[in-house]
């Protein structure tokens, strides 16, 4: 059932949010991703830079594990103008991955979309809301609610966590929640393509270049023209670690389906000297 809380805008119908995480053919029906590697307590930091080397914004991921195999996370990222990517994922990993609560929350300039998106596997449910116009005496806010009901293999927020947890080169399918506004299901194909070398300090390893390549078809079914701009090749990329224990090294791609592309990628905090006071 769906519920229409406000008036309809043809402007704000299309709403497809692309999200990362914590941070061959594909299978007509996927399953969950096996846990290799339990999550645990984390605390990182990111830049976001443009595909030209400009800093953006920086990034902060927070986890935390709680009982009976329950992990919280926390992705924001904060923009050089003041926009905010606010997603929090709360997932079990008791042998497999699976989503359980999603909350996310775009607002500012460098998003297409103003969005704030939340649902809950347990109960069933979803809610979004967008809010649109270039000023404030222009802005109109639009709310959609209704039930839903989720595969097993839905996993928004958390696709790169389970690229970590496949077997090295292996290809999966997972599936991702999109709104149009209504609640859709698309498969995201997780295909491991060529080795790029990176530098760790003095040291050189190599890393796995990953492409996330969704279900375009589908995608243009839904949204006709507003795909103008969409190749039909559209993917984006993420690279990990090519060792026996994998690690994240850099995401690239939209955080939005019409959202600019950027380039995501770990950074260590400088310790700076003590003050001579």
């Amino acid at each position: 059932m769906l519920t229409h809380v406000v008036d309809y805008r043809p402007a704000c119908k299309y709403l497809i949010v692309l999200v990362m995480a914590v941070l061959v053919s594909s299978p007509a029906s996927a399953a969950p991703v096996s846990v290799r590697f339990p999550e645990g307590v984390t605390h990182g930091f990111l830049l976001v830079r443009s595909l030209a080397g400009e800093i953006l914004g920086q990034g902060e991921i927070t986890q935390v594990a709680q009982e009976r195999g329950l992990v919280e996370s926390r992705l924001v990222f904060r923009f050089n103008d003041g926009s905010v990517h606010d997603e929090k994922v709360a997932f079990s990993q008791n042998g497999v991955f699976t989503l359980l609560t999603y909350h996310l929350i775009q607002r500012g300039p460098f998003f297409p979309e103003q969005v704030d998106i939340f649902f809950d596997r347990g109960a069933g449910e979803y809610k979004v809301k967008t809010i649109s116009g270039e000023n404030e005496n222009e802005k109109k806010e639009e709310v959609w609610a209704g039930e839903l009901k989720l595969p097993k293999d839905v996993y928004n927020g958390m696709v790169v966590m389970t690229v970590l947890n496949l077997p090295k080169s292996t290809t999966e399918t997972v599936k991702i929640l999109i709104f149009t506004p209504e609640p859709e299901i698309i498969n995201l194909d997780l295909l491991p393509k060529e080795e790029h070398t990176v530098r760790i300090g003095t040291h050189s390893r190599k890393a796995l270049k990953y492409v996330f390549k969704p279900d375009i078809g589908l995608i243009r079914k839904w949204l006709g023209r507003m795909t103008g701009r969409l190749p039909d090749d559209f993917h984006y990329h993420c690279w990990v670690l090519a060792d026996e224990i994998p690690s994240f090294v850099a995401y690239e791609g939209p955080l939005q389906l019409m959202g600019p592309l950027m380039k995501i990628e770990l950074v260590s905090p400088d310790l700076l000297a003590a003050s001579a006071n």
